[in-house]
C-alpha cells in the first residue's frame, strides 16, 4: 500500500525521528533504561546553563555524543530516500534527528529543526569547525570563545528559518510519512497534523503505537525502517 501511495503522490514529505537512527546503532534518548537522558539529566549536562556554568561536563558530554556519531553509519534506509530525492519520488526530509546522517547520505533538501552535531560552532563569535574539534578535545575557537554543538540545546528556541519551512512543507504535501518518531516533542509534533489539515495522506510507521495514530491513513508497527524502505524501494 505504501508504494501506491508513493506512486500517486505528486509531494511526499519525510519526518524522521530517532526510530531512524536507533538502526544504524545510535541511542535514543527516552527509551526506559537505555535512552540517554535515563543516565543523564539533560537540564544539567545539555543546556545552556551548563555550557555558561559547568562547562567541562557539557564539553565531555558532548563529546561522547559527537564520537558516538562517527562511530556509527546511516543504514541503507538512508540512501533509499537519498536515491527517492534525486528521482522525485520525494520533496524533502524534515528530521528531529541531529547525526547529520539525511545529509551524509546524499540528500539535499533536509530541515534539521534541533541542529546537527557534525559541526560546531563559536558560542562567541559564530565561527564555523567540523565537530572533529570536539573529538580531538580542542573545545575553544581562534577567538578564545567556547565551542559548542551547533545543536539545540535546553533552554533555546528551535530555529526559527528550518521550523517556518517545515510548516511550509507540510502544507505543500499530499502525502507525509512519518520514520521512527513517537510524535511526542513538541511543537515539531504538529508537522503531521498540518500536513493531514492540509490534505495531504499520513502514513506512520514506528515500532510503537503514537497518540497520533487515529489520524493516519496507514500506520505500520511490524517492519524496521530499513527493510521497509528497501521492500518499498523494490516495488516502485
Amino acid at each position: 500500500m505504501l508504494a501506491n501511495l508513493l506512486k500517486e503522490s505528486t509531494y511526499t514529505v519525510i519526518y524522521s525521528g530517532a526510530g531512524m537512527s536507533t538502526e544504524s546503532g545510535l541511542p535514543d534518548f527516552r527509551s526506559a533504561k537505555k535512552g540517554l537522558w535515563e543516565q543523564e539529566d539533560p537540564a544539567r549536562v545539555a543546556s545552556t546553563e551548563a555550557l555558561n556554568r559547568d562547562v567541562e561536563k557539557f564539553f565531555q558530554f558532548y563529546r561522547q555524543r559527537v564520537i558516538g556519531v562517527k562511530d556509527c553509519l546511516p543504514h541503507a534506509g538512508y540512501d533509499i530516500l537519498s536515491k527517492w530525492e534525486k528521482n522525485g519520488t520525494i520533496q524533502s526530509v524534515i528530521t528531529q534527528n541531529v547525526d547529520g546522517f539525511h545529509t551524509e547520505s546524499g540528500s539535499e533538501n533536509v530541515l534539521e529543526l534541533h541542529g546537527t552535531l557534525q559541526k560546531v560552532h563559536c558560542q562567541t563569535c559564530k565561527k564555523e569547525y567540523d565537530s572533529s574539534m570536539y573529538e580531538k578535545e580542542d573545545f575553544y575557537c581562534d577567538c578564545g570563545g567556547k565551542l559548542r554543538p551547533s545543536v539545540v540545546l535546553f533552554g533555546e528556541a528551535l530555529p526559527e528559518g528550518p521550523f517556518m519551512k517545515a510548516a511550509e512543507e507540510s502544507e505543500k504535501a499530499d502525502l507525509f510519512i512519518v520514520l521512527g518518531s513517537s510524535l511526542t516533542v513538541t511543537p515539531a509534533n504538529q508537522f503531521p497534523l498540518i500536513a493531514k489539515d492540509s490534505g495531504a495522506k499520513l502514513v506512520i510507521v514506528n515500532l510503537e503505537p503514537t497518540h497520533f495514530d487515529h489520524h493516519a491513513d496507514l500506520v505500520i508497527n511490524d517492519k524496521k525502517i530499513g527493510q521497509l524502505l528497501a521492500d518499498v524501494d523494490r516495488r516502485l
